[in-house]
């Protein structure tokens, strides 16, 4: 009887170690398959000097545009997109470039940064199964619009009014102090909502989503891991309808964002506990107003 009851007990655990692992083999597949079919379809695209040459000045500012999104959003559970989209809006590349850009390097920092994140325990998992589905079908939705219907150079006035609305949404959270706890209905609409809005407009799935959720009074350690973890299959899908209807283009600031986020995702998670968010997110809408204002100017 105990020889029956230990093998059972070995069983159980083999079973919970793959389900375990599997929130680390998924991403890795999934990017990995990625890379393969994106050498594969367009390595002819690519000459060698033209490669190297591509990294330069503006390489190193993509770059540093990656790290400073990355540690935003992975201490603050939300702001990749609406930095890094800021960032590039301000800096002169068309929106669909941009948001092309940033879900494709969502796709590998938001694959990092979910692995961090379990390693560290700070995932939820029927939280993120919940966010799961719909995040990806508004993502897709939004991704296929922007890429293939909506003018770039229409929308960019747009996307940095939006920006600047998502800037006041995370100064508004920040400032307030006192969060009663209530149970969040409607997650799916919430999720679809926050996947669209993100693709569209290059950023918001966790201003929306996070921010949401946080003032709803639930706990920020695995409200952030598990939005963050959720944040991968967003990326994932809307990166993928980017790259079927609009190609890629762009390569120096998908590359340059991509390696500054993997740089920064691990040590985001590390600081997630250790860091005081309320300065911190203030700093970061009043930083997003700013850039968004610039880009406005320069439209008008």
């Amino acid at each position: 009887m105990s020889k029956e009851v230990k093998e059972n007990k070995v069983s159980a655990s083999v079973q919970v170690t793959f389900k375990q692992r599997l929130w680390v083999i998924i991403p890795v597949v999934l990017l990995v398959g990625l890379i393969s079919s994106l050498i594969y379809n367009h390595h002819a695209e690519f000459s060698w000097d033209g490669f190297a040459a591509g990294f330069n000045q503006e390489f190193f500012i993509f770059f540093l545009i990656g790290i400073f999104a990355q540690l935003v959003d992975g201490t603050l559970g939300m702001g990749y997109g609406a930095t890094s989209t800021s960032f590039l809006l301000a800096y002169g590349i068309p929106p669909a470039i941009s948001s092309t850009g940033v879900h494709v390097a969502e796709m590998f920092t938001t694959g990092v940064s979910a692995i961090s994140h379990h390693r560290f325990g700070n995932i939820n998992k029927k939280l993120v199964k919940h966010l799961l589905i719909p995040g990806v079908l508004g993502s897709a939705t939004g991704a296929y619009l922007l890429s293939d219907v909506i003018d770039g150079d229409v929308i960019k006035p747009f996307i940095a009014v939006y920006m600047i609305v998502l800037a006041i949404i995370i100064i508004r959270k920040a400032a307030r102090k006192n969060i009663i706890k209530k149970k969040t209905k409607r997650l799916s609409v919430l999720a679809s909502f926050g996947g669209f809005m993100d693709a569209v407009g290059g950023g918001g799935w966790g201003p929306i989503v996070t921010s949401t959720l946080l003032g709803r009074g639930r706990n920020p350690r695995y409200t952030i891991g598990s939005v963050n973890a959720a944040e991968f299959a967003v990326s994932f899908a809307s990166g993928v309808t980017f790259m079927l209807f609009g190609g890629i283009e762009g390569w120096q600031v998908i590359i340059g964002l991509i390696l500054g986020g993997v740089i920064a995702a691990p040590i985001a998670a590390i600081l997630v506990n250790k860091i005081k968010r309320q300065p911190m997110m203030i700093a970061v809408g009043i930083l997003i107003i700013i850039l968004s204002l610039r880009t406005l100017s320069k439209l008008l």
